[in-house]
């Protein structure tokens, strides 16, 4: 098994791996040039690279808790390294990182400077710490450092919380992917993906997590390195796009410019206008035109059926009735979204910032434009810092630290991972440049008659992901008639620049690869909170070893089951989802996890008082700023927003006030004692004071 073999033996095999993979894409693309459908490319990825991963779980397979939580903590630092890089890279940095700089432009950087800071924070504050103590969970930890049942049962329920978040955003992803891969419908392609992320977490836990995710890895940043540089080459005749992407932006801003202007943009803007004037005067009095349009459609339906119309025609009609609101609560949500999402469109690039420009607005503006811009310097500055803090306090990302044999390989391993991941981030930015310059170039401006296949094929998945209606009717796309969600860029963009489809088909697979192992990872942080946690260490400590994986596994499955179920309802586009776990893991663990590090005064009470409030503040806020979770706890109204900030920035009140408890708390109450505070000094390796 590979976790058993020296360092050279693995170089090997896991070389063999990537050039077997080549193959496969290079025999594949040879195929598909001799006649071989695009399905059966699809199924041949999905299945082959599934496959291995299975394999891989079999032969990890175990039953002994410290193979099963930390993979026996024997991983190499470089290998480590990897699978946190892939553990890391999720559907969130391979799929929603270029659709969110593709569509914010510079403020899309947040992601990639506060995700990059935040393995700073691991390395410097966490990881070392965190490998000295030992043990297999986050609740280990704080129930070691603070004592007592409480914070443990706080700490695996806020573990099991992100965890699940985050999870769900990385169902959604595979549901995309396999629904891309195999033609299957979205809510089918959710659950058949989910094999895939059981095959392995399901039998070995985290020593087959962390063979897999290596291969993983290997698959993935060759899947984002390879179209990139061909679109690169094809754009600029250079191979680096880290390197030349300015040149081509400087040339979008250009094209930018031309969009504004253009008088049948203008006129799509006009459309878009109309529309989003006309569900907010829906809005002025719902209960009346909710009313109204009911007997609209219902007249409409009579009309249909008095003239003896073809019973396709009343079949539409009555569709169309059967999706009207059913109350004016769902009414006034819906139509508010629609105001919305119009009035965007109705604002210059369908409402994209261009490129160049750092945030919406201007500062040189009127009073409006000022604050807009304002606004957006906060909103940046504060997604910087929650990303960081949030990513120091991930428990499924923090656990891949207990696999080290020692602690100087958990802080290299920090330094493999950021080597890694860097490979992804320095070229995210070029990639959305290249692609927005595609479809501001050849894409907008283009014949409806002759569109290309992959727009059709994807309208019918989901038009709320992509879509292409010529609203004025002059027979050619513009941008305000495009609707590309930024969960599809990445998908999308080989056939956008003339790649051919085994190139799609393994960019999707290194997506699959992407949400597959972050998936594993969570489903096994979940489980290890739930069987290590909460029933081994509060309920029966007398479990067996074999009792213990057992549970483990039947919960993992439980909890991918319910993640699944809730990810085909397409809860929100990937990054959102992924971002508001950060901010709750942000406000939750950090100040609790530095403060036991660094802060011998630092007691049970303030702890447990501290990642209370933080988690708190933090829920209070995205229920009170996010308009969907207002509309599912059934609060009346607009968002609320302090200072302007997003919800995706919810940690930015949640960390202070978590911070501020666990002080105030630990001063006014009774000091920790002796044992819990040579317990700090043994974990800072200095003698006891």
């Amino acid at each position: 098994m590979p976790v058993h073999l020296p360092p050279r033996r693995l170089h090997r095999r896991y070389a063999i791996f990537a050039l077997s993979f080549i193959a496969l894409v290079i025999g594949l693309a040879l195929a598909e040039r001799q006649g071989l459908p695009k399905a059966w490319i699809g199924y041949t990825f999905l299945g082959t690279t599934v496959a291995v991963y299975a394999v891989i779980g079999i032969l990890c397979r175990t039953t002994d808790p410290a193979e099963y939580f930390v993979a026996g903590r024997r991983v190499p630092a470089l290998y480590n390294g990897m699978a946190a890089g892939a553990d890391w890279m999720s559907a969130a940095s391979f799929i929603g990182l270029a659709g969110t700089l593709y569509a914010s432009g510079y403020a899309g950087l947040a992601y990639v400077l506060g995700w990059t800071g935040g393995f700073c924070l691991v390395a410097l504050c966490i990881a070392p710490y965190l490998r000295r103590f030992g043990q297999f969970t986050l609740a280990d930890f704080l129930a070691e450092r603070f004592g007592g049942r409480a914070l443990r049962l706080v700490g695996a329920a806020a573990a099991i919380l992100v965890s699940f978040v985050y999870l769900v955003a990385q169902i959604y992803g595979v549901g995309l992917i396999t629904t891309r891969l195999t033609g299957l419908g979205f809510e089918v392609g959710v659950f058949v993906g989910l094999g895939g992320v059981l095959v392995c977490s399901f039998l070995g836990g985290m020593r087959a997590v962390t063979w897999t995710q290596v291969a993983q890895y290997l698959i993935m940043i060759l899947a984002y390195l390879v179209p990139v540089i061909w679109l690169s080459v094809k754009q600029t005749g250079w191979p680096l796009p880290q390197l030349v992407y300015g040149q081509q932006l400087h040339q979008l801003a250009q094209r930018e410019q031309e969009l504004i202007h253009d008088p049948a943009e203008l006129q799509v803007r006009g459309i878009h206008q109309q529309r989003a004037d006309a569900a907010a005067a829906r809005l002025a009095d719902v209960p009346r035109a909710l009313a109204d349009e009911q007997a609209k459609a219902a007249a409409r339906v009579t009309a249909l059926k008095t003239a003896d119309a073809p019973l396709a025609l009343i079949q539409a009609a009555e569709k169309q009735r059967a999706a009207l609101p059913r109350t004016p609560a769902e009414a006034e949500d819906r139509w508010r979204r629609e105001r919305d999402g119009e009035t965007q469109l109705a604002q210059p690039l369908s409402g994209l910032v261009p490129h160049i420009q750092p945030f919406a607005g201007n500062p040189d503006g009127g009073p409006a434009e000022r604050e807009q811009a304002s606004a957006g310097r906060r909103n940046f500055i504060a997604l910087v810092l929650c990303l960081m803090i949030g990513t120091a306090g991930l428990p499924h990302l923090l656990t891949r630290y207990y696999t080290t044999p020692s602690v100087a390989t958990a802080r290299e391993s920090v330094a493999w991972s950021l080597v890694f991941i860097s490979l992804l981030y320095l070229t995210a930015p070029a990639l959305a440049v290249m692609v927005k310059t595609e479809v501001f170039n050849s894409l907008v401006g283009s014949s409806f008659d002759q569109l290309p296949g992959w727009i059709r094929q994807w309208q019918r998945v989901d038009p709320a992901l992509l879509s292409a209606v010529d609203l004025n009717g002059d027979g050619r796309l513009q941008l305000g008639e495009l609707r590309l969600h930024p969960d599809l860029v990445m998908l999308v963009m080989p056939e956008l620049g003339g790649l051919p489809y085994v190139i799609s088909g393994m960019v999707a697979a290194g997506g699959l690869a992407a949400a597959l192992s972050t998936a594993d990872g969570l489903l096994l942080a979940i489980s290890s909170a739930l069987s290590h946690d909460l029933y081994y260490k509060a309920i029966n400590p007398e479990a067996s070893r074999t009792r213990r994986v057992t549970l483990s596994k039947a919960l993992l499955l439980a909890a991918a089951l319910a993640a699944a179920a809730i990810a085909s309802s397409r809860p929100a586009d990937i990054l959102a989802v992924v971002t508001a776990a950060f901010s709750i893991a942000g406000s939750t663990f950090f100040p609790a996890l530095v403060a036991g590090v660094f802060w011998r005064r630092a007691n049970r009470a303030g702890a447990l008082a501290g990642m209370l409030a933080g988690l708190a503040t933090c829920l209070a806020y995205l229920a009170a700023a996010h308009p969907g979770l207002r509309a599912l706890v059934g609060l009346p109204g607009p968002p609320m927003l302090i200072w302007d900030i997003q919800p995706a920035a919810a940690g930015l009140f949640g960390v202070p006030a978590g911070a501020l408890v666990l002080v105030v708390v630990s001063l006014v109450t009774a000091p920790p004692r002796q044992r819990e505070r040579e317990f700090v000094d043994t974990l800072r390796s200095r003698p006891p004071r």
